[in-house]
Parts: C-alpha cells; sequence; structure tokens
C-alpha cells in the first residue's frame, strides 16, 4: 500500500485564494501541499499573457485595492504581476441612469498614486505561481480532485483522493471556489439567495479612451460597470460586468456582436463613444452564499468558499485575499506559541476576525443593489439626492472610498502598507 502523503496544511484549491495563502505561510517553514483539480502549470499561463494584444485579455478581472496590492506585495507576487500587465484606474465615476446623481472619486484627492487596479486573473495566478516556486516547501499536486474528507483527530484529517492516495495533514483548508466540495463534505450549512441577477463579462474596444477611470452606471435593471485595461496599443480596452435580468442578459447573449456593441453603448449612454469592438461573451448567474460558521476541527473555508457577494462593488477577491491573510497570521501566531493549526482557538481568532467583516461587506451589497433596483419615485428622488450631496461633502467621500481602497486600520499584518517616511 502506498505511504500517505503528510502535511502540515493542506489547501485545497490553488487559485488566487489558495496560492495566497501557501505563499503567506511558505516563510515560516511549514510543510505545505496545494490540491487542484484543473491541470495547472505556470507556462500555461505565461503562454497566454501576449504581447498586449487585446485578443489576449483575459475576460475575467478583478479590482485589486490597495490593501490587495500589499498583500500580493507581501508574498512575492506583485513584482511579477507588474512585469505581465496591470491597469491601475486613478479616477471613478458612478451615475444613475434613472437620474441626475452622479459622484465621482480622485486618486489625486486623496494623494495616492492610484485608486487601485485592474487585474487580469490570470495575470495574478501566474504571478502567485511564480511566487510559489520560491519555496521549496510548497508542493503542488494539480489534476486531482478529494474523494472523501475523514472527521478530525487528534493528529488532524485524511483525504482520499482520486486516484487512490491518501493525504494527512494538521490542517485543511478549503479554498475551491463557490461551489467547494470540501466545504459541502464538511457538512458546513450556507445562507444562500439567489441574487435575480446574471453578469454578462467580455473585453471591448471603444472610440474614446476610459482615461483610466472606473465607470459605473445603475440602470433600470442593474449595474454596468466599464473597466479600464492597459496596453501597448492604447487606452481604449476595457473589461465590462453587465449585470442584469436573467432574461435581459439572455437576450443579450443572443445578439450578434454589432447588435450587442450597439446595446452596450447605449446603456453606457454613449460616455466613451461607439463600441467598436467585442470579445466573446460569458454569463454568469450571481448567488450569495455565506457559510454559517468558516471553521470545524482541523478545517477553515475562505474565499469564495466562504463567501460570494454581488460584483457591483468589486470586493470579492479582496475579501478572500483578505481571508488569507488574516488566517496566515493566526496560524504563524499558532505556530510561534506552539499551538496546534487545527486547534479550535487557533481557527476560532480567525473566524472572529473576517466572518463579521465579510457579512457587513455583503449586507452593503445587498443593501446597494435592493436601493437602485428600487423603481418607487421617492426612492429614486432620495437616492439621486444622496448621490449629489455626498459628491460635494469631501472628507466623508473620501472616508468611505479610502474604506473600499482598504486603507483603514485594522487590517492582517500582510494588508498593511509600510509607514511612509
Amino acid at each position: 500500500m502506498t505511504q500517505p502523503i503528510h502535511a502540515d496544511v493542506v489547501i485545497i484549491g490553488a487559485g488566487m485564494v489558495g496560492l495566497t495563502l501557501a505563499n503567506a505561510l511558505a516563510p515560516s517553514g511549514l510543510d505545505i501541499l496545494l490540491l487542484e483539480q484543473r491541470p495547472l502549470a505556470i507556462d500555461d499561463y505565461l503562454e497566454q499573457l501576449p504581447g498586449q494584444q487585446a485578443q489576449g485579455y483575459d475576460p475575467r478581472v478583478s479590482a485589486l485595492t490597495c490593501a490587495s496590492q500589499q498583500i500580493l506585495t507581501s508574498v512575492g507576487a506583485w513584482e511579477q504581476m507588474q512585469a505581465y500587465r496591470l491597469s491601475p484606474y486613478l479616477e471613478m465615476s458612478v451615475w444613475d441612469g434613472q437620474g441626475t446623481g452622479q459622484i465621482h472619486f480622485s486618486a489625486r484627492e486623496l494623494h495616492e498614486p492610484a485608486l487601485g487596479h485592474i487585474v487580469e486573473n490570470r495575470v495574478m495566478l501566474a504571478g502567485l505561481l511564480q511566487a510559489s516556486q520560491q519555496h521549496p516547501n510548497i508542493r503542488l499536486l494539480s489534476g486531482v480532485e478529494v474523494a472523501s474528507l475523514s472527521a478530525a483527530d487528534a493528529d488532524g484529517r485524511t483525504l482520499q483522493l482520486n486516484d487512490g492516495r491518501q493525504v494527512e495533514a494538521s490542517l485543511v483548508v478549503a479554498a475551491d471556489g463557490a461551489l467547494s466540495q470540501t466545504r459541502r463534505m464538511a457538512a458546513i450549512p450556507m445562507w444562500e439567495w439567489d441574487y435575480g441577477h446574471h453578469a454578462i463579462i467580455t473585453t471591448i474596444r471603444t472610440e474614446r479612451s476610459h482615461q483610466r477611470t472606473a465607470w459605473q452606471r445603475f440602470t433600470d435593471d442593474g449595474p454596468l460597470a466599464l473597466l479600464p485595461l492597459s496596453g501597448e496599443q492604447g487606452e481604449n480596452y476595457c473589461s465590462i460586468v453587465w449585470s442584469t435580468s436573467p432574461e435581459h442578459a439572455r437576450e443579450l447573449m443572443e445578439l450578434a456582436d454589432e447588435a450587442f456593441a450597439l446595446a452596450l453603448e447605449q446603456a453606457f449612454e454613449s460616455r466613451l463613444g461607439a463600441v467598436q469592438w467585442v470579445d466573446k461573451r460569458a454569463l454568469f448567474p450571481l448567488r450569495q452564499r455565506h457559510a454559517q460558521h468558516y471553521v470545524e476541527p482541523s478545517l477553515a473555508v475562505i474565499g469564495d468558499a466562504a463567501h460570494t457577494i454581488h460584483p457591483l462593488a468589486g470586493q470579492g477577491v479582496n475579501l478572500g485575499l483578505l481571508d488569507a491573510a488574516q488566517l496566515a497570521e493566526e496560524l504563524l501566531t499558532a505556530k510561534a506559541r506552539g499551538e496546534a493549526l487545527g486547534a479550535a482557538a487557533v481557527l476560532h481568532r480567525f473566524q472572529r476576525q473576517r466572518q463579521g467583516e465579510n457579512m457587513q461587506m455583503a449586507a452593503a451589497m445587498e443593501g446597494f443593489k435592493r436601493l437602485f433596483n428600487s423603481e418607487q419615485p421617492l426612492a429614486i428622488l432620495a437616492r439621486n439626492m444622496g448621490m449629489n450631496l455626498l459628491d460635494r461633502i469631501a472628507p466623508v467621500k473620501n472616508h468611505i472610498v479610502m474604506e473600499a481602497m482598504g486603507l483603514r486600520e485594522n487590517l492582517p499584518p500582510l494588508a498593511r502598507r509600510p509607514l511612509r517616511k
């Protein structure tokens, strides 16, 4: 019989959040094993990072906050990502399509170099994979599935892989996405409901420059975001996230490219001129999910495995990276104190730090969605007046955007920027 594979920490899911956690833990010397269902090799990602052709953009992008940038810098991935392609945005313009309400945010007003960065997901994965190769104590097994997960015992947990191998770990971390099989095997209950929205994502080229601005219009049936992309061909490429009703989304997906471009241009009020080119579109149903608890004995769930929220504020991956940074902090503290990595006290410290904040963000996104979906005249009037008033009160507006950028005090150490001299 094949000997079991032993590891201190097994991370199921080598996506952006799982790889961030692995890189954050690696300097401690812990033995870390990543398990990934997809075949995964860094060369696969590097080959897809072209000479800035528009067709080479990954339609899946993330709007990274300054806190996420610092986490990725701390784990050694940001420098690699910069070598590929990053798209900083300096301004943000948001307006209500049913009125005159609008609000504008500027990095210059905050004395910051950028409000954030739009980063293709495969660029982030490539940077994190490259960083992981610098740590011999990180092992990656790809193309494998977890067939079963044992109950916890004094030594941790045992996983049975689909190829017959066994893995023994002091701690198992589920970072395997919104439909996490690990979470289901652990029977962690969820709060879950449908947003009543589907999201269309693609890459487009516009007639006019995006001006390094993230644009968002609240339409009659959902938010439409145009996110700026950088490239040698100029500043005319954007990633779009169009959240709308399932019926409208299906109608839009059935349109020819030219007709879809025209519908998009009209929905965006031609702010960037004509939509000249549209890449292949993808459609995703939007659901809010939240694990009722994040931890079990010798088990933690993080990222989308623990929570998913509406993409209207682009906070999903940022919350996942903060999960990874906070869990790393608690595990490193436990190691220094001689505590077991899977001990209830250790894992509950992580849960206390993250679950409340994640639920607060989820509630805020639900509130925004309901406010801007309302057709009541008083609600429309109130939100337009509120946006215009907030735009004129600089201290309050700047505090809100600083929070959105992740520039607050109660951050895990990996997310904190060094003090400016």
